[in-house]
């Protein structure tokens, strides 16, 4: 099938789309992960878990947002079959991340004796927005397939995916926190590290196997030569997490956000591994980009909106973690 790719503006949206996704998945990836492990931790190491994330956490979100609009204005064919075939899942989505923020706030003003139930309500929706947007993806690689196969396969990315957030959030924890805390979110890491590999693994060998066209772009010569540094590059990247995790954390807090920084590399790697093996098809094997884009018209005048609220965004990303970096302290509002 021959592809318009002069027609650019299509290609220039699913790149902004992808990008405001992957910074997502990184961003509220370590937050979600961190209200999963929360539930593991005493009150006084959970307040501290909460006060790391207390900058960023709604922020982060704001790429969700920026993604799912860029979707809509840019491509409204592939955002209704996309959202019709994964409606139940993007509502318990919305639920899960709508508790997630009230629970956060209520927890730190609560009376002491209800603060448990909140801590327990932030965990909730945590997991719950975890799990459902791994499910999404499982059946989004699939080619939105609602079979017994599909389902069972999106439940599985939901658990490895949870697993995957909770592992870079533990890598976040191990980084902006101290003593023994410090310590277990070391010991999370290095359990969590295998379920997140399970599910690399599962999505890199489903993805080819979704449709002939991408076994194709992956094992024909010469892209299977060309593009083996991106499975290796990853295998690489978790051998070494594995050997650096047992020995985590050195004194001094040496190469303390080695772990999260390789495992944000991983994430990166997996991203581009899912983009080019669906490029150019906005619905995997279904609707290409140029059939579900909006008027070219349309994509111009949005594009410049675009282009100024990006920047901005990223600007104001960039400058948090730059003002609340260091270690965390508990969150109050005292």
């Amino acid at each position: 099938m021959d592809y318009p790719f002069h027609d650019w503006l299509p290609m220039a949206f699913a790149g902004l789309m992808g990008i405001s996704i992957l910074i997502y998945v990184v961003l509220d990836g370590f937050d979600l992960g961190v209200g999963i492990l929360s539930i593991r931790a005493t009150e006084e190491e959970r307040d501290i878990m909460i006060g790391s994330i207390g900058p960023f956490w709604d922020a982060n979100e704001t790429w969700l947002v920026m993604a799912v609009g860029l979707l809509l204005v840019a491509f409204p064919a592939a955002h209704g079959e996309i959202l019709t075939a994964l409606y139940l899942p993007t509502t318990l989505m919305l639920i899960g991340l709508i508790l997630r923020g009230v629970a956060f706030e209520f927890r730190a003003k609560a009376p002491a004796e209800r603060k448990e139930t909140w801590d327990r309500a932030f965990f909730a929706g945590s997991l719950i927005a975890a799990l459902t947007q791994g499910y999404m993806l499982g059946v989004y690689v699939l080619g939105l397939d609602q079979s017994w196969g599909g389902i069972a396969f999106g439940l599985l990315t939901a658990l490895c995916l949870a697993a995957g957030y909770a592992f870079i959030g533990a890598t976040w924890v191990l980084a902006k926190t101290e003593g023994f805390l410090q310590l277990k979110a070391a010991h999370w890491a290095r359990v969590l590290i295998w379920v997140a590999a399970l599910g690399m693994v599962a999505i890199s060998l489903a993805t080819p196997f979704a449709s002939p066209e991408i076994f194709d772009k992956w094992f024909r010569f010469p892209e299977i030569i060309l593009l083996a540094p991106i499975p290796l590059m990853t295998a690489g990247l978790f051998v070494g997490l594995v050997m650096l995790l047992r020995v985590m954390p050195l004194s001094g807090d040496a190469w303390v956000w080695a772990p999260f920084t390789m495992t944000t590399a991983v994430f990166i790697l997996g991203f581009f591994g899912l983009a080019y093996s669906f490029f150019p098809y906005v619905v995997p094997s279904q609707v290409t980009l140029w059939e579900a884009a909006s008027a070219r018209e349309s994509l111009a005048i949005i594009l410049v909106g675009a282009l100024v609220t990006l920047p901005i965004i990223g600007g104001y990303t960039i400058f948090a973690y730059r003002v609340f970096g260091g270690k965390a302290t508990a969150l109050r509002y005292e």
